[in-house]
């Protein structure tokens, strides 16, 4: 699922389904991450906004598509966050080419 474009908010359900994963993990996460803190109301409900969803998105490359622990995850954003988030660019722009050949190859 892609999140509407515009939004100044995302809830943990909309970020949570996403990336596909649990909401529980992405409270997790929270747990582990200095850098995630996500806005809440006063009633304690989350709020992410693009710049969470960006850290989720590079927790989400290092622990579940290169299979880094947390704590290597934390090292890997201290140390390294450029290049991380090279990686991510390089792998949207693969996917989108991806989806081009796969309709390409529909209308062949």
């Amino acid at each position: 699922m892609a999140l509407k474009e515009g939004k100044l908010y995302y809830s943990i359900s909309e970020v949570a389904q996403h990336f596909d994963v649990a909401s529980s993990l992405l409270r997790y996460w929270e747990t582990e991450f200095q850098a995630l803190q996500p806005k809440r109301n006063g009633r304690g409900k989350r709020f992410y906004t693009t710049d969470d969803i960006a850290i989720v998105e590079r927790i989400y490359f290092l622990v579940k598509i290169k299979g880094h622990t947390l704590q290597g995850a934390k090292d890997k954003l201290k140390t390294d966050k450029k290049t991380v988030d090279t990686s991510i660019q390089i792998l949207d722009k693969l996917q989108n080419v991806k989806i081009f050949l796969k309709k390409l190859r529909a209308e062949i």
